[in-house]
């Protein structure tokens, strides 16, 4: 999926101003609520092997279409994307998203934060941490909820901030309790990161970024008798490695699963894997 790009003159002006810092949080200057607006929107053709969870019987392999947005109003911070899956509607031998499979079409991440600093008018920065957020998060895919639970729609209410973390810089991070759209209900909580590292500069300006997130999900209610058995806890992580120009991107991921959304691994009547590593493939263009 997605991850937490923006445009390269937004990132070139913030690599240089973390730079300059140390890990001390700054004083931020709340004197114009709109000064630091920004808006950034990208569409990233991408290729996935091995995403997690994925029935055996079917395949793992899938072509996307991801178009990628976020930026500042504001007390708010947005970041999310819309992912479309087989934009041919072909069916493959080693498919996860073929016509008749009943899997979905769409996916959707949305996160908007909302800055405690910038609705208070004041400076809540301490030690490494820069800003402070009320957080929130939602997953929604194409199914409502197809009856064996399987739908992905979940919300994700807590507090985040932006930390400075040595080496990566300026770091998002979250710590959220989570609702379970499909079954109304609170089920645990989920701590998540994202970062943007550029480290390597070329003449022409492009350049290379390590760039990344986790989402970690714990403290949750086991099922083991469900139609899709779940675990108490579970997760991702992304590392990608990724060239930067100023219209064009080009990069390589690779993504960990542990009992990813919380399904079992191998358990049920599915046996769905929801364990592994995949491998993903981007073009990007920026707008």
């Amino acid at each position: 999926m997605g991850l937490m790009m923006k445009n390269v003159k937004t990132l070139a002006l913030a690599a240089t101003a973390v730079a300059a810092m140390s890990g001390n949080a700054y004083a931020a200057d709340r004197s114009d609520l709109h000064g630091s607006d920004y808006k950034w929107m990208q569409f990233n053709l991408m290729y996935s092997i091995g995403e997690k969870p994925d029935n055996p019987a079917t395949g793992d392999q899938h072509n996307y279409l991801e178009m990628e947005f976020g930026g500042r109003s504001g007390i708010f911070d947005l970041y999310g994307y819309i992912d479309v899956f087989n934009l041919g509607n072909q069916y493959t031998n080693d498919g996860d998203k073929n016509p008749g499979s009943g899997s979905s079409k769409l996916f959707m991440k949305f996160a908007p934060r909302i800055s405690l600093d910038a609705v208070f008018g004041k400076d809540l920065s301490f030690g490494p941490v820069q800003e402070v957020y009320f957080s929130t998060l939602f997953n929604w895919d194409g199914l409502i909820n197809d009856g064996d639970g399987t739908g992905v729609n979940s919300s994700f209410w807590g507090v985040g901030a932006d930390v400075m973390v040595p080496w990566l810089g300026k770091t998002g991070m979250n710590l959220y309790g989570y609702y379970d759209l499909n079954n109304k209900e609170w089920n645990g909580y989920q701590f998540s990161m994202n970062w943007f590292k550029p480290f390597y500069f070329f003449d022409n300006k492009s350049f290379l970024s390590f760039q990344g997130y986790i989402d970690y999900q714990f403290g949750a209610d086991e099922n083991k008798t469900a139609f899709v058995p779940t675990s108490t806890n579970g997760g991702n992580v992304f590392f990608g490695l990724y060239w930067h120009s100023d219209r064009y991107a080009l990069g390589y991921g690779l993504k960990g699963f542990k009992d990813v959304y919380l399904i079992e691994d191998g358990a049920g009547a599915l046996a769905l894997e929801s364990t592994g590593w995949s491998h993903y493939l981007s073009a990007t263009y920026k707008f």
